[in-house]
């Protein structure tokens, strides 16, 4: 007997020591495994917890006295932003408009180069140009004023995620006051689970016999959305809540709040998943999250419990029920008051296209913008960390310049066996910024970038060069001078004969300068060309922003070398200005998603030609569209002096338009991919597509300052000889004075006395003294 119970002992001694070291096993397992799970949070929570798209902005518009805006083009631009059109204006993203005076409460925002607050701004027109603009936040007029730059598009990485991330103080009081209401009242009281609301759910889901109540906690919640699968286990339970403990005792309320908000599934649009209340604001209203008012709050707190059952757009009914309910909840927690409640349950859904915030748009000037940001951000896990990209783009113009582009092909394809494509760049004259860049006639297309990629013959666009190189030298050449209009044969490099004819296959004898670059004569270019120098007219080609290489042979005076829309447009650019090279860029600031300045565009110019030998370039491209190759450009604005060239290649396969007016300069291509003769000229095919672009818009009338040296001389239009005003056929056109002689024959082609002519033209109160 007393065996037997010392035996027991020992069983229950051993027994005992067995679940004591059982238990300790588990505690060492518990323990290690949460110090894993931490480590996983910790990696996650406090880096970059998701992969957010770079968000691209279009250019701010800068309102400034005087400028010649109309009220209309300041509307659209509001439009396009998502401000409200009220009475009286009193909060952010709202405006009023009577009489021409326009009261708009602009937006906060964070520019690159510095924040700014949000402001209530009136301003005042007379005619087409602003008269006033007052800060009435200050009190006190201002110069100028930056409405906040339109968000484009984003450009997601492979995830197929789409956030745009927001904080507790960017956003009303009134959402995470509701959201914690709704999905969690407890939240600031429990520590990451909450087993009395898990009691609940289980007795409300008994009693109904289906689930209709669930217990997790916020906290629950991001955890399952950041770290785990959709598994329903007990296991995938446990894990669950053991990590929302860790992350409660790690992590303050704020911070847990701030990330469900960024986290929570909202929408589907397309393959595209929308995810945190910042992009769902913009997806469902078009207005940044800050604005949205309490039914609007409320709409997208009902949504969580079903993001596809409550979808407002296929279901406004069910989620127009659950909105009133949770307005109910929220007059019962006194959140709102009866007036308040009653006046929100009437409130209509009040919902956007969402089309604002579709992605792939623009897929032409994106490519571009990628490319840059390639060379900015190195580092591809910061292109994907929700950095702000800030570029040049003008929305207005991107939209006209695909209409023009594609409506004009259109209409130019009837008739016609080889397929027309074409490509187009905008970009501002002064500051090099791409305005728009369309690379297909399906603008929408996102493969071949004919804008960027395609290398086609230029034609008579490089005529400029030969031009400019020669005025470059005034002592020798003026817009008059005289130059061979007469057959010519030229060997070239590899030894064969070139004969190159005008387009009309006639010869003049001489022509002015003027007249040779105006009608674009091919003859008198080439003999311009070949007088020149070859290596002269390449280095100017150069000069003016063309990086690819220049083969010196004759047929470059006519355009035989290849460029892109782009390289083209870098040139012409550097044309408009008056000879002052500025790259062409898409981005001009990045930002990160914390609003830290990361890289800053650094303005840069050089004088690449000479300005005066430029006026007069330009004002013999003005010209070529009164009286030339464009003068249809003319007819159809008379009153809106612009300049530009056309461009024809060999057999009729490309054709080009360069033109521009004060602020912006456009390149045009239509051709064919396959290079077939397409049988259109610069002038029937590309000068439309400019045209019709400008009929969409408002182009604004050229004006060059007079540069120092210049002014209006007489030249005999046959020889070029200076002569005095008033002589019957004579050509009077802008000259660098002070290199031209006095004038040597009057009218009648006796010698002119010139210093009786001086005598003549002095009072005799000079004369005396």
């Amino acid at each position: 007997m007393a065996k037997k119970q010392t035996k027991a002992k020992k069983n229950r001694k051993g027994l005992s020591g067995f679940f004591f070291k059982l238990i300790l096993v588990a505690i060492i397992v518990v323990v290690g495994y949460t110090i894993y799970l931490d480590a996983q949070i910790k990696h996650t929570f406090s880096g970059n917890k998701w992969e957010v798209p770079a968000q691209i902005f279009a250019r701010p518009l800068t309102l400034s006295e005087r400028l010649e805006i109309t009220p209309q083009e300041v509307l659209d631009e509001l439009e396009l932003l998502g401000y409200r059109k009220v009475t009286r204006p009193d909060s952010s993203g709202e405006y009023t408009y009577w009489n021409r005076k326009l009261i708009v409460m602009r937006r906060a925002f964070e520019f690159a180069n510095g924040p700014e607050p949000l402001r209530k701004i009136s301003v005042t027109w007379e005619g087409n140009r602003i008269a006033s603009i007052t800060d009435s936040s200050a009190s006190r007029q201002i110069n100028s004023i930056r409405l906040e730059p339109w968000l484009v598009t984003r450009l997601v990485s492979s995830s197929r995620e789409d956030r745009m991330l927001v904080t507790l103080d960017s956003v009303p009081e009134m959402l995470p006051k509701t959201l914690t209401l709704v999905e969690d009242r407890d939240f600031y009281d429990h520590h990451g689970v909450a087993p009395l609301s898990i009691l609940r759910a289980l007795i409300a889901n008994l009693k109904a016999g289906r689930t209709v109540q669930g217990g997790s906690t916020l906290t629950q919640q991001l955890v399952k959305n950041l770290y785990l699968t959709r598994e329903k286990s007990l296991i995938r339970k446990a894990k669950e809540a053991m990590m929302a403990v860790i992350i409660d005792a790690r992590y303050s309320k704020t911070e847990i709040l701030q990330a469900y908000m960024n986290e929570v599934f909202l929408a589907q649009d397309g393959d595209m998943a929308i995810h945190g209340f910042g992009l769902a604001s913009y997806y469902f209203f078009d207005r940044p999250a800050t604005e949205l008012n309490v039914p609007e709050i409320a709409t997208l707190v009902a949504m969580i419990k079903g993001p596809s059952y409550y979808n407002p757009r296929r279901y406004p009914e069910r989620v127009t029920e659950r909105r009133n309910l949770i307005l109910r909840l929220l007059f019962e927690a006194n959140e709102i008051t009866a007036k308040n409640y009653e006046q929100y349950l009437n409130a209509p859904l009040g919902l956007a296209s969402g089309a604002s915030l579709a992605s792939g748009k623009h897929p032409a000037y994106m490519q571009r913008v990628r490319a840059e940001l390639k060379d900015i951000l190195a580092d591809p896990s910061l292109r994907d960390s929700g950095v702000k990209v800030f570029t040049t783009l003008d929305i207005y113009a991107q939209r006209r310049a695909e209409k023009a582009l594609t409506s004009t092909l259109s209409s130019l394809q009837k008739n016609r066996k080889a397929k027309l494509e074409g490509a187009m760049v905008v970009s501002d004259i002064k500051t090099g910024g791409v305005r728009a860049i369309v690379g297909s006639k399906d603008a929408g297309y996102s493969g071949f970038n004919r804008a960027l990629d395609a290398k086609r013959q230029i034609g008579s666009l490089v005529k400029p060069a030969v031009y400019l190189t020669a005025l470059e030298d005034p002592t020798e050449y003026n817009l008059a001078t005289p130059l061979d209009d007469k057959p010519i044969t030229l060997k070239s490099t590899d030894g064969e004969l070139w004969s190159p004819r005008n387009y009309d296959k006639e010869f003049r004898d001489s022509v002015p300068l003027i007249t040779g670059l105006v009608e674009s004569l091919n003859v008198p270019t080439v003999n311009l060309g070949m007088k020149l120098g070859l290596d002269k007219v390449a280095n100017t080609v150069k000069r003016l922003g063309v990086e690819t290489r220049v083969k010196e042979v004759p047929a470059m005076t006519l355009g035989a070398l290849s460029m892109t829309p782009m390289q083209t447009n870098q040139m012409y650019q550097t044309i408009s200005n008056n000879g002052r090279y500025v790259p062409l860029h898409t981005v001009t600031a990045v930002m990160s998603a914390k609003n830290n300045l990361l890289w800053k565009h650094a303005d840069f110019y050089s004088q690449r030609a000479d300005e005066a030998a430029t006026y007069l370039l330009n004002y013999g491209l003005f010209k070529v569209t009164r009286e030339g190759t464009a003068k249809r450009l003319g007819t159809v604005f008379p009153n809106i002096n612009m300049a530009g060239k056309t461009g024809t290649t060999d057999d009729y396969r490309d054709a080009w338009f360069s033109g521009f007016d004060r602020n912006n300069v456009s390149t045009v291509w239509v051709g064919n991919d396959d290079n077939q003769t397409i049988n259109l000229t610069g002038a029937s095919g590309a000068l439309p597509v400019f045209i019709n672009y400008q009929r969409l818009q408002s182009p604004k009338s050229l004006s060059r300052r007079f540069p120092d040296g210049l002014g209006i001389a007489h030249f005999n239009a046959s020889t070029g000889e200076v002569t005095v005003p008033g002589c019957p056929y004579s050509l009077s056109v802008p000259a660098i004075l002070d290199v031209l002689p006095p004038p040597a024959k009057d009218c009648a082609g006796k010698p002119v006395d010139s210093q009786s002519d001086e005598e003549d033209e002095k009072s005799w109160w000079e004369r005396w003294f």
